[in-house]
């Protein structure tokens, strides 16, 4: 699986930091980083983030 922020849109509302906080985290000045490949045991949080998200900035891609 693949993820995909589009960071002119994210506003960094944390949303998926704490749907998935073992892909998405806010690094030392508070900008958004993220594990664009992450193991797909970690799907259903992935899916979580992406609907949490409040500007729709998150997509998943692959099956």
């Amino acid at each position: 699986m693949r993820v995909r922020v589009d960071m002119s849109r994210c506003e960094t509302h944390t949303q998926c930091v704490f749907a998935a906080p073992e892909v998405f985290a806010l690094d030392d000045g508070d900008e958004l980083v993220y594990d664009a490949m992450p193991d797909d045991a970690s799907r259903p949080a992935l899916e979580q983030a992406a609907r949490a998200c409040p500007v729709q900035a998150i997509f998943l891609d692959g099956n």
